[in-house]
């Protein structure tokens, strides 16, 4: 029997087989990842976002909406019968920084893409109370009122290049006029969104024609959320088992 009185009792060799053994699982951790192309399985569907969801997230992102709803459904049975099926981490694939949260004071946001319609976005937005009477949220009406940053989408699609999303050239170049178009479908700056950006909703979501408001550019983003993937080839799994 191997006896460990010896390591115990010299704390330089303690420290030297403590670190060996660190780098041996730390390498068996690391090295694949030099190798494998991606750790996250593809699934079909899923596509960067477009232009003004883009933007839509950005205005998210800035008025600290994680801090109270996460984006991840939880593999549980009670999260799943409410909000539909647990998340997978291709959803996430194109998010910088990946939106999954930890604090839930207001409802899991992952699947809320096309329950509600776009009024009542904006009803909610402008005054949560109007539509979710015991809501604590505060209200974002100058949202109608200011146009989104949208000069810029760009440069900001050539960033997220930089980190692996698969914009194309095309993209890249007509980012401005994608954004416009999505928000004014009788536009002929629409033209071919739905083949850059299938599953796109192409809309005028704050009801005011014309330069999209960051209420245009947020419910776009509100409205693709869980819309991407093609959940049918796992439920068909998941009866088959």
């Amino acid at each position: 029997m191997f006896s460990h009185a010896p390591i115990e009792k010299n704390s330089v060799l303690m420290v030297v087989l403590t670190l060996l053994v660190i780098s041996i699982g730390g390498l068996i951790e690391i090295v694949p990842l030099y190798y494998l192309d991606t750790t996250i399985e593809k699934v079909r569907g899923m596509r960067p976002y477009s232009p003004l969801e883009l933007a839509g997230r950005n205005i998210y992102i800035r008025e600290g909406c994680y801090n109270c709803h996460s984006q991840m459904v939880r593999p549980f049975r009670d999260e799943i019968e409410r909000y539909g099926h647990y998340s997978l981490a291709a959803e996430s694939m194109y998010d910088h920084p990946f939106q999954w949260g930890s604090k839930r004071t207001g409802p899991d946001l992952a699947r809320v893409g096309g329950k509600y319609s776009d009024r009542w976005h904006v009803a909610h937005m402008v005054n949560p109370r109007s539509v979710v009477p015991e809501s604590i949220m505060p209200g974002y009406p100058f949202l109608l009122d200011t146009p989104a940053k949208i000069d810029d989408l760009s440069a900001h699609l050539a960033a997220n290049v930089g980190v692996g999303v698969p914009y194309t050239e095309e993209m890249v170049s007509l980012a401005v006029s994608d954004a416009f178009g999505q928000a004014n479908p009788d536009s002929d700056e629409n033209d071919g969104i739905d083949e850059r950006y299938p599953k796109a909703v192409i809309r005028d979501f704050d009801g005011s024609p014309g330069a999209p408001s960051e209420m245009d550019a947020l419910i776009a983003y509100l409205q693709i959320m869980g819309q991407m993937v093609d959940f049918s080839a796992y439920k068909a799994e998941e009866n088959f088992r």
